[in-house]
């Protein structure tokens, strides 16, 4: 008789007896779980936890594509000056690819945002 009941042991009646038995078992869980009070103000906040977004910051307009992508070079006194500017990184970085100056970089700048925020700071690190 074992033979028949495939390579697990387990006949098609085994198996569903078991899964009958399970979701009866699972089933009087959640409804004890719902029919307490607290409970169910659980059960709720698992589910919304779980629709929210796993990243709870705001988007920043790099992320929303607010803005473009310069290429630019640091002078000797820490100011920059953008020589171009391309709608996407790839396009800046394609530009970009056979740069040999340290200072002419590649960064994107928020519409709205001065060109000197891309200035490098000259003051000594603590």
């Amino acid at each position: 008789m074992a033979e028949n009941n495939g390579p697990f042991g387990m006949s098609p009646e085994d198996f569903d007896r078991f899964a009958r038995e399970a979701s009866d078992g699972v089933r009087d869980i959640v409804g004890k779980f719902l029919s307490n009070p607290g409970g169910q103000a659980t059960w709720s906040t698992l589910f919304s936890e779980t629709g929210r977004s796993a990243r709870p910051e705001p988007e920043t307009t790099g992320e929303t594509g607010t803005g473009v992508w310069a290429v630019f070079v640091v002078s000797d006194d820490g100011g920059a000056r953008v020589e171009q500017v391309y709608a996407t990184e790839l396009d800046a970085l394609r530009a970009n690819k056979h740069n040999t100056d340290p200072r002419r970089k590649v960064r994107f700048l928020p519409y709205g945002i001065t060109v000197s925020a891309l200035d490098e700071d000259d003051s000594p690190e603590a």
